[in-house]
């Protein structure tokens, strides 16, 4: 396995191209969506139409048929271009659900419309109000009548959903005390947003500190085909974890973009400004912790090219995805807050995309799975040490 050491650019034909697309949506076109709370149209059209968010499916479905290093770089140059890739990144690798546990069938009927853009796929139904990162203790329940399921329950913080037309949704079909461990009775289900809002499901959506299209969704007794269970009923659990952790390398990635641009815009703030005579960047005040913020990256990133290394390689990743993420969320969040501190009073005004970028970053140190969770992974998962829950 091959990892980049610091300062290696991997796959600069397409971090170049991605590059150029990100030119024709300046700082103005996300404060102008921000204001309005409106979604990245002509942004995710861009992206879709030059076969970006189609890296990860196969030649014989569309796609590029590449790995998740290519989706990585792709990510990462959106958000150090100063764009947001949370508005369309799941239309990357939800899909990896179907890829890998779904039908022939499904996978035909699906994933070619999902390369080319015309089927969207990009909203995850998993975390409810009750029960949090602690997935087997969702309550959605569906129940299979015939050839059919009937879903009822609730989910919260689904992004997207008002801009899908596909959803993957995480559900109980036995209840937890009856399984045979909490990890087993869950299954997935492949439902239409199309058919389903106003026959079953309501969306409603939710203002965040971000743009992020964020909703809560309300199940009460929405039918979907039986035809639409991915995979084996029961078996739902392990089908998702494949997708959460290319989640996690793919945000990690963007976390490493934002880093960027922090550090990019820092150090030339820092050159040009001048107080008392002179550039604030000679002043070791200044100097030193942006210098760090650049190590903590470069470093963070060599964690998530390897974890991305073992995913595409299809060897374990969970422990590398976790703390890549970890890292990566940390050295964005970091160097986010001395990009604003570098540049005081102007690092507010929305003019400089700084306080825009500095909200977004601060997502990752929640979502999609706190850092407190991550230390409880390695804590004992990895170092053995008991549970503390």
């Amino acid at each position: 396995m091959t990892v980049p050491t610091a300062g290696d650019e991997t796959f600069p034909d397409i971090r170049d191209a991605v590059r150029k697309l990100c030119a024709r949506f300046p700082g103005e076109y996300w404060r102008k969506l921000d204001a309005d709370r409106a979604y990245p149209t002509e942004f995710v059209r861009a992206l879709t139409e030059s076969g970006f968010l189609s890296v990860l499916i196969p030649e014989e479905y569309g796609g590029s048929g590449l790995g998740l290093g290519a989706a990585t770089a792709i990510l990462e140059e959106i958000h150090r271009s100063g764009c947001n890739g949370g508005a369309c990144h799941a239309q990357m690798y939800t899909m990896g659900t179907i890829l890998r546990h779904g039908s022939p069938a499904q996978k035909q009927a699906y994933l070619p419309g999902i390369a080319e853009g015309t089927l969207r796929l990009q909203a995850f139904g998993v975390t409810e109000p009750t029960s949090g990162t602690d997935t087997t203790r969702i309550r959605t329940f569906a129940k299979r009548e015939g050839d059919k399921y009937i879903v009822n329950g609730q989910k919260v913080w689904i992004s997207r959903a008002e801009h899908s037309d596909l959803m993957l949704l995480l559900c109980r079909t036995t209840p937890r005390d009856e399984a045979a461990k909490p990890t087993e009775g869950m299954s997935v289900l492949l439902v239409d947003l199309r058919q389903a809002v106003g026959n079953g499901l309501t969306i409603r959506p939710i203002r965040t500190m971000i743009n992020h299209a964020t909703t809560e969704l309300f199940f009460d007794n929405l039918e979907v085909p039986a035809e639409n269970l991915i995979g084996q009923e029961g078996k739902g659990f392990r089908y998702i974890l494949d997708g959460m952790n290319a989640e996690r390398i793919l945000i990690a990635s963007e976390c490493i973009g934002d880093a960027r641009f922090f550090i990019d815009r820092a150090s030339a703030y820092a050159r040009e400004r001048e107080v008392f005579g002179r550039p604030i960047g000679a002043n070791q005040g200044i100097q030193f912790p942006i210098a760090r913020n650049y190590v903590e990256t470069e470093a963070a990133n060599l964690m998530v090219q390897k974890a991305a290394s073992l995913f595409d390689a299809g060897q374990p990743c969970g422990t590398e995805a976790n703390m890549g993420k970890m890292l990566a969320s940390e050295a964005s969040w970091h160097a986010a807050d001395t990009c604003l501190q570098t540049h005081g009073g102007f690092g507010f005004a929305e003019e400089y995309d700084i306080e825009r970028k500095f909200r977004e970053t601060r997502l990752y140190q929640v979502a999609p799975i706190s850092t407190n969770l991550i230390l409880s992974h390695v804590g004992t998962h990895v170092l053995q040490m008991p549970k503390s829950f």
